[in-house]
C-alpha cells in the first residue's frame, strides 16, 4: 500500500484575526505550507500578509480556526510555542526591528542560547549560519556599523542558526540595490539546497514569477494558492488583488504570438534571457522572415 502524504510542516485551518477595535483582517483562511516547496505571498499593502505571517509563527494567535504543524493542534503555552519557533521562524522587513545586540555574532547566538543549547552547539550553529548567509567576516562587527544589505542577512542568520524547517522572510529584497538582491536569491537558493522550506512576502510579481514554485494571493475575495504560473497569469485575480502582470507572461505572450515559443512552453523569467529567443534561426518574424520553430537559440 501507498503510505498517506505527510502532513503540511505548518497550516491555517479556517482561521481569522482581528486586532483590537478593528475589523477582521484575515477570515476563513485555509493556507499549508509543504515540505521542500517555495512559496511566495503576495498581495496589495493592508491585504494581511504580515498578519498572516505572525499567525504561522505563532507571533499572533489565531481568533478563529486554528494552526497546526506537522498536522496537530498548535497549544500556545511556552513548550507548543518553542517547538513552534524552531520549526518555523519569521524575519521582518526592517532588520532594525530584529537586530538588537552588540556584534553579528552576538545576534545570531541569541536565539540558540535561549533554547539552552551548549555553547560549543551554539558556536556551531553561528559558524553555520553565518556561512550560509555569507557573512562570517562580520562576526565581530558592531551591528551599527552595517549597511542595509548587511543588516538584512544578519537578521536573516539569527533565524537559520535555529535551524528551522520553514523560514518565513517578510519582503526580504525591499530595500536592496539589484545586486544585492541577486545575492540573495542566491543565499535562499543554497538554504534550500540544504533542505529549508522558504516562504517570501512581496510585491514583486516578477521576482515570484521567477523564483517560487507555488503563489498564496491575497484578494478581497479570499486567499488562492497553487502553481505559480497558474496564479500569476490569471488576470481576473491579479485584478482583484490589485497587482500588475508579471514580465515574463507578457513576453512569453509576445513570443507565442510570433511564433517563437511554443503553447505550453515556458517564457523568459528575466530581460537576460530573452535574448535567448532573439538571433538568425530563433522563430518567425511578423513579415514571414524565418527565424526557427519555437525554441530559444543556444
Amino acid at each position: 500500500m501507498t503510505p498517506p502524504p505527510a502532513p503540511p510542516v505548518v497550516e491555517l485551518r479556517d482561521a481569522g484575526y482581528a486586532y483590537p477595535d478593528g475589523p477582521p483582517v484575515l477570515r476563513g483562511v485555509c493556507f499549508a505550507v509543504t515540505e521542500g516547496r517555495s512559496v511566495a505571498l503576495l498581495g496589495r499593502n493592508g491585504s494581511g500578509k504580515t498578519t498572516l505571517m505572525r499567525l504561522l509563527s505563532g507571533g499572533l494567535r489565531c481568533a478563529w480556526g486554528e494552526l497546526r504543524l506537522d498536522g496537530a493542534r498548535v497549544s500556545h503555552d511556552r513548550k507548543g510555542l518553542t517547538r513552534l519557533r524552531t520549526t518555523v521562524q519569521l524575519v521582518l522587513q526592517d532588520p532594525d526591528d530584529q537586530l538588537f545586540a552588540a556584534s553579528v555574532g552576538q545576534d545570531v547566538s541569541f536565539g540558540p542560547m535561549n533554547l539552552g543549547l551548549p555553547e560549543g552547539e551554539v558556536r556551531a550553529r553561528v559558524a553555520e549560519a553565518l556561512e550560509a548567509l555569507d557573512i562570517t567576516a562580520l562576526h565581530d562587527r558592531p551591528t551599527h556599523l552595517l549597511s542595509y544589505g548587511q543588516r538584512k542577512r544578519a537578521a536573516i542568520a539569527g533565524a537559520v542558526a535555529m535551524r528551522p524547517r520553514v523560514l518565513v522572510l517578510d519582503e526580504p529584497t525591499a530595500g536592496l540595490d539589484p545586486d544585492g538582491q541577486e545575492r540573495l536569491l542566491e543565499v535562499l537558493a543554497r538554504l534550500r539546497a540544504a533542505g529549508t522550506t522558504v516562504l517570501m512576502a512581496t510585491h514583486d510579481v516578477d521576482l515570484a514569477l521567477r523564483w517560487a514554485d507555488d503563489a498564496a494571493v491575497l484578494a478581497p475575495g479570499g486567499l488562492r494558492t497553487g502553481p505559480v504560473r497558474e496564479l500569476l497569469t490569471d488576470r481576473a485575480l491579479l485584478d482583484e488583488a490589485r497587482l500588475r502582470r508579471p514580465w515574463g507572461t507578457a513576453a512569453a505572450e509576445v513570443l507565442r504570438a510570433h511564433g517563437l515559443l511554443a503553447a505550453g512552453e515556458p517564457g523568459p523569467l528575466t530581460p537576460e534571457e530573452l535574448g535567448r529567443w532573439a538571433g538568425p534561426g530563433a522563430g518567425r518574424t511578423a513579415g514571414g522572415a524565418a527565424l526557427g520553430h519555437g525554441r530559444p537559440a543556444r
